[in-house]
């Protein structure tokens, strides 16, 4: 069961990473880019969601693109879900307190390489057999954020 705490650690051990306090909310960034925030329901997405939105506390993360969300969300809908005001946008949310350690280390660290300078990236995580390292596709839009 993941908390706040392991979402902290694990987000600030990679590199360039920041916590800042936006809205009351905690987000982390890698050199001023969002990839791992707290994400409390609003009115909306309680409606939307209905009897299955969750009741304790939300990670939002980028992902390399909608059909990583849509994956993540086909292969775990108990842990990841989606609401309307993230239509077309690469992010997932998910139950934080369904999430085991090793889950949201990987969760955090592909929603920083999303978003991290491709430089960093490769200096930072190794690469694979077929020399891209199993890195996420980076998005380079600017829209707007969650």
């Amino acid at each position: 069961m993941a908390t706040w705490d392991d979402v902290a650690r694990i987000c600030l051990a990679l590199p360039a990473t920041t916590e800042v306090i936006s809205r009351g909310n905690r987000q982390w960034r890698v050199r001023d880019k969002l990839f791992v925030w707290e994400r409390p329901l609003r009115r909306p997405d309680l409606e939307e969601l209905g009897s299955a939105a969750p009741d304790g506390p939300v990670l939002g993360a980028r992902v390399p693109d909608e059909g990583a969300k849509f994956a993540l969300i086909a292969d775990e809908p108990d842990v990841y879900f989606t609401t309307a005001h993230f239509t077309g946008y690469p992010a997932v949310l998910c139950r934080l307190e369904r999430l085991d350690e090793a889950a949201l280390t990987e969760l955090v660290t592909e929603a920083w390489a999303c978003r991290a300078p491709r430089a960093l990236v490769a200096e930072h995580l190794p690469l694979s057999s077929d020399g891209d390292g199993g890195l996420p596709s980076q998005d380079r839009t600017e829209g707007a954020q969650p």
